[in-house]
């Protein structure tokens, strides 16, 4: 089952010539889940892979940068002839905001079902569950852990044939847990299949200065996305604005134990390399993605997450 994330736009509160406003997209197998809409994303996605019929939006807060994209791709989907429906998913606030937004977007031929999620709700999805988590912002604003469920041990097929067990349904039925017969009795299946292996998390963290309740849904994580609006000589400004520096980004994920941290929210003060070598200075497994980059997150036996520089933004602006 593979699983990426496309950084669809990676800068601050305004846009750069290299960076767009705040949007990420996870690839889960079939799943396409974008996570904040700003202005300009359904020309990010035109520009990498394709403005592709998105099932589930999630907003992390209601300020302009993280959701004035919406109105525009609704009334895109809406050109196309779209039909099947959409769900987007937010903080307690989210159907305030779409009244708002009514007169701009007006009538669409489709079904959008707004959905307010309450602090640490789960919702269940097929293999895996996305938790919404509240962050350190001016404004009511929610993180998303994506969390795998745990997979079945490795099934050790050399094993079963010395236990006299046949090829065929009785190696799936040791597999999910059932007993079998083999040449002299029975076989369990904890004689041939290994440990549970763990599944795969992401962690969104949002906007949000250094907060104690994303270090705990970080931890572990194979990817924690982060913001790093400012560096470390604006610490106070970042404390004043519910934002965070590199380096404090870069000590959230030390103590969370996550695997790769990848900053965004991008000011147009700093190019991507400063911000990264600040936060080097304390978790080494640090990138700054620009716009289009992805991080492809292999199963933990294989390998840890990989960066992945995008090729085809004609005007690639610093990689971090």
């Amino acid at each position: 089952m593979d699983l990426d994330v496309i950084f669809v736009g990676t800068a601050g509160s305004a846009p750069t010539a290299a960076r767009g406003l705040p949007a990420l997209l996870v690839r889960r197998g079939g799943d396409r889940l974008l996570f904040d809409c700003g202005e300009g994303t359904q020309r990010q996605l035109l520009r990498s892979i394709g403005l592709i019929d998105l099932e589930e939006i999630f907003v992390t807060h209601f300020h302009a940068d993280h959701f004035l994209g919406l109105p525009g791709m609704l009334k895109t989907f809406g050109l196309r002839g779209r039909e099947r429906p959409l769900t987007v998913y937010g903080p307690p606030g989210l159907r305030s905001l779409f009244n708002a937004l009514r007169p701009i977007v007006g009538r669409v031929p489709f079904e959008v079902t707004l959905v307010e999620l309450e602090p640490n709700q789960e919702l269940n999805r097929d293999g895996y569950r996305i938790a919404a988590f509240e962050t350190d912002h001016r404004v009511r604003a929610y993180g998303y852990a994506l969390v795998e469920e745990e997979r079945l041990g490795r099934f050790d097929e050399e094993r079963a044939r010395e236990l006299g067990v046949r090829p065929g349904p009785a190696f799936g039925r040791l597999h999910r847990g059932e007993p079998v017969e083999g040449a002299n009795g029975e076989v369990r299946p904890e004689q041939v299949v290994g440990p549970a292996r763990r599944g795969r998390k992401i962690v969104l963290a949002g906007d949000t200065a250094p907060s104690a309740m994303t270090a705990a849904a970080a931890h572990g994580a194979d990817l924690l996305v982060h913001e790093a609006t400012f560096g470390d000589e604006e610490a106070d400004r970042a404390r004043e604005t519910g934002h965070s520096t590199a380096r404090q980004a870069a000590e959230l994920a030390s103590q969370a134990e996550v695997k790769l941290l990848a900053l965004t929210h991008v000011s147009q003060r700093y190019a991507g390399p400063d911000l990264r070598d600040e936060a080097r200075q304390v978790f080494e497994n640090t990138i700054v993605p620009r716009d289009f980059d992805r991080v492809d997150i292999p199963f933990p036996e294989r390998g840890p997450p990989v960066h992945i520089r995008a090729t085809r933004d004609p005007k690639p602006g610093p990689a971090g």
